[in-house]
């Protein structure tokens, strides 16, 4: 059972993010998940870390009845330059691991083990970070061959003023900015009865740009139950009170997060895009923020990468690179966890199949 002031309490630590919420054990719920909250609080009362930790069955034929795996996504939360503490709730999530006869825990925090491009003068790297991953590779965590989340990212430090970062924009990101305002762009912030719109321009963009989606019911589910907890704020960029693209953005303690973007072929050449982004970030100041995440960045920082393009968009709005380890499993059942995953990508690839039919 999640407590009812779980947001609050996780609001407060390091690395809040909305898949740590209730509203996703919720959205998760509909997917056959289960969540277990669990905390650890300090001789003076007070929660030093928390780990919203989901079991999903295995249904695979040759594994036992009632074999599952846990996750944690982009958790568990706490100050992870604390190695006893780190040490502790390691241990504590294998040992609840092996009470559920999980075949692996996953997890994949998100602390940075280095800030900056990789080659670059900005490059350096985290303590906290670094440590993680040594404790992964000396504690019998195996690098997950199953990366559910980016593991990289760009984050703009939203504490300067709004005029600073403005200049901290590339000087072609803030020109395109600046004629999206001349050519009419508007932006508005949206509400429920939008998000039917909003879908439906989702799939029209995972079609044109050619990456897979769920289907509508999960996002309507997902944006109306962080809408209603006054944790998601779409925007929408309109001309002519023509809908031409939408960002949804969710934020959870001291971080704006941009999660979902989309965008017709309408007046692109307008750049609605750009004046969407320098509004998401006028909102996360407006909303205490001191950081927002875009959300995703290169594996390898080539032009090759998937993320290349996204990326040369993102890092001109002023943001720096975030790297972290990624997602690690600790097998807990080492000959399953193998059978597992060798049948997993054939798993995902007719998943795959099924959604683009």
């Amino acid at each position: 059972m999640i407590p009812e002031n779980w947001n609050e309490i996780i609001a407060h630590l390091p690395g809040a993010s909305l898949l740590q919420t209730s509203q996703w054990a919720e959205v998760k719920a509909r997917m056959g998940w289960e969540a277990f909250p669990k905390l650890w609080i300090n001789d003076a009362g007070e929660v030093e870390a928390a780990a919203l930790i989901l079991k999903r069955p295995i249904n695979l034929g040759p594994l036992p009845t009632g074999t599952c795996f846990l996750y944690v996504p982009r958790g568990p939360l706490m100050d992870w330059s604390d190695e006893k503490l780190r040490d502790r709730v390691m241990a504590d999530l294998a040992d609840f691991g092996a009470q559920q006869h999980a075949l692996f825990v996953k997890i994949d925090p998100d602390i940075p083990e280095s800030f900056g491009e990789p080659g670059t003068d900005e490059f350096v790297e985290n303590p906290a970070g670094q440590s993680l991953r040594r404790y992964y590779e000396s504690h019998g965590w195996r690098f997950s061959p199953q990366q559910i989340q980016f593991a990289n990212s760009v984050w703009i430090n939203t504490e300067p003023s709004l005029d600073e970062l403005l200049a901290a924009m590339k000087q072609r990101t803030r020109y395109k900015v600046r004629l999206a305002e001349k050519k009419g762009v508007a932006v508005r912030r949206g509400s429920p009865s939008d998000f039917e719109a909003i879908a439906d321009l989702y799939a029209e963009t995972s079609a044109r740009d050619g990456f897979l989606i769920r289907e509508k019911d999960y996002y309507l589910d997902v944006w109306t139950r962080f809408y209603a907890a006054g944790m998601l704020t779409p925007l929408i960029a309109e001309v002519e009170g023509q809908m031409v693209a939408a960002v949804m953005i969710f934020v959870t303690g001291d971080t704006a997060r941009y999660v979902y973007g989309m965008s017709g072929p309408e007046h692109r050449e307008k750049m609605p895009n750009y004046l969407l982004q320098w509004e998401a970030v006028k909102l996360a100041k407006e909303k205490g923020c001191r950081t927002y995440d875009l959300w995703g960045a290169p594996d390898e920082f080539v032009e090759s990468d998937r993320m290349w393009g996204v990326y040369q968009f993102k890092r001109g709005l002023g943001g720096s690179v975030v790297i972290t380890p990624g997602a690690w499993d600790l097998p807990l059942n080492k000959a399953g966890y193998n059978l597992f995953i060798h049948a997993l990508p054939k798993f995902i690839a007719y998943l795959k199949s099924l959604r683009k039919k």
